[in-house]
């Protein structure tokens, strides 16, 4: 008896010259299939294909296409949809982004899921099971997260990937950050799982013979209790691990040495601006301008290496303070700093503002791209804003820059993986910005 198939498929992006986005290795796999393979029927067979080191078998037997969508890459999802649609197999799409421009993404293919697949994929697969045809649109939104299987992992390893395997936490968030695509998505809520079954995956990574993990969670820390018991339990384990949450960790002196006596070394923080008027546009009053190089310090004094996600384009951006976005980056020897031209995605409260506004220079979603501003700031030009984006990033990823972060800096040179590992990452965006594509860790 043949087994039915299903093939999933995480599109890359396209460089600024046309071509794909390729690299040799993946550097932070993704875990949505992992986990919806898990989900997965053991009748069926199950193919994972991540295009950044993959090509897309368009001549593949399977039976349903899954086609996931991060970001810009949603529109190569797109094109991949296509082509499988003019060959007959049916294309379910899935993930944020098609998500949150859901009106668009339906468009190209025959069925869509809608936020949290947990729920709508076993669904699907009743239906295609029972039917031979699924429904255009799967929405069932989860209320607790708990009962998860455990991952597909077999299919990462296959691949050719980096030092960590992901294992999820929590999803959502209770800040409500006017641009932020889960606050969109997630109105507030924060779901986590029970530490138990987190700790269950972290041992299956352990046993797999991999030391470090990432702790996907969009902000571990806005649950204090529930991350002091996780790290409790980490610390026996002897793992480094790495995750995300806001930079107020600093300021509880208790949590933060769980965390790092946990074996956390690498943090990334959403400090989004030098300048307190900007970070109070987007909601963040919480937020302090004038506390981030303390904080910093902070971080880096308990061993955690920090990486910090700034965004330029709001109304208070010149090119004054995006040239003093550069010397702060520099003067707190930041070894992982990332930036983003404020970009107004479809759903949030930033798009539906800019609009009312009559603010946004487009609405061709293909031109948001991270790379170029679409909407029209009160301080400086589009053009302008735009020039500058690229200025900051080659000169953030200049050599003197990364040698005067990483290479001189002390705190780095207590932990000599995190300097090598923080070296790779530098020299993995320089590789993307010099191509001028807005870099990410794939």
């Amino acid at each position: 008896m043949i087994m039915p198939k299903i093939l999933f498929i995480q599109p890359t992006q396209y460089a600024t010259n046309g071509g794909l986005c390729k690299q040799k290795r993946i550097n932070l796999p993704g875990l949505v299939f992992p986990l919806l393979a898990a989900y997965t029927p053991e009748n069926w067979d199950v193919e994972l294909v991540i295009e950044v080191v993959d090509d897309v078998p368009f001549n593949s037997n399977a039976d349903i296409i899954a086609i996931g969508s991060m970001g810009h890459a949603i529109f190569r999802g797109f094109e991949i949809a296509a082509e499988f649609r003019k060959r007959g197999k049916p294309v379910v799409m899935g993930g944020y982004m098609s998500s949150i421009a859901a009106d668009k993404a339906i468009e190209f293919v025959d069925s869509l899921i809608i936020g949290d697949a947990e729920v709508s994929y076993p669904m699907m697969y009743k239906d295609f099971e029972e039917t031979g045809t699924i429904k255009r649109v799967y929405d069932h939104p989860l209320t607790e997260l708990k009962d998860l299987p455990l991952p597909r992992y077999d299919l990462l390893l296959k691949k050719k990937i980096g030092s960590m395997l992901p294992v999820q936490a929590g999803r959502g968030c209770p800040f409500y950050c006017s641009f932020c695509s889960i606050a969109c998505l997630y109105k507030g809520r924060y779901l986590f799982r029970p530490v138990d079954e987190v700790i269950r995956d972290i041992k299956e990574v352990k046993r797999l013979g991999y030391n470090r993990f990432y702790l996907i969670d969009d902000n571990i820390v806005s649950n204090p209790n529930y991350l002091k018991e996780l790290c409790e339990k980490i610390k026996p384990l002897k793992m480094n691990w790495a995750s995300q949450c806001a930079i107020h960790l600093a300021k509880n002196q208790e949590l933060l040495k769980l965390v790092s006596n946990s074996g956390c070394d690498l943090m990334s923080f959403g400090i989004e601006s030098v300048q307190q008027d900007a970070i109070d546009s987007f909601g963040k009053t919480w937020l302090k301008a004038n506390e981030h190089e303390q904080n910093i310090k902070i971080l880096a004094k308990s061993g955690i290496t920090v990486s910090t996600e700034m965004i330029i384009g709001t109304d208070f951006d010149t090119e004054i303070s995006i040239c003093e976005t550069y010397k702060f980056i520099n003067r707190n020897r930041v070894p992982i700093p990332r930036f983003y031209i404020l970009t107004p995605i479809p759903g949030t409260a930033l798009f539906k503002e800019f609009k009312a506004q009559g603010r946004l220079l487009t609405e061709d979603l293909e031109k948001f791209d991270g790379t170029q501003c679409v909407h029209i700031p009160k301080s400086i030009t589009p053009e302008k804003l735009t020039e500058m984006y690229w200025w900051l990033n080659n000169k953030v990823f200049s050599l003197y820059s990364i040698f005067c972060r990483i290479v001189i800096n002390g705190s780095l040179w207590k932990n000599p993986k995190m300097l090598i590992f923080s070296l790779a990452i530098n020299f993995h965006y320089r590789h993307y910005i010099r191509r001028k594509i807005t870099p990410n860790i794939f």
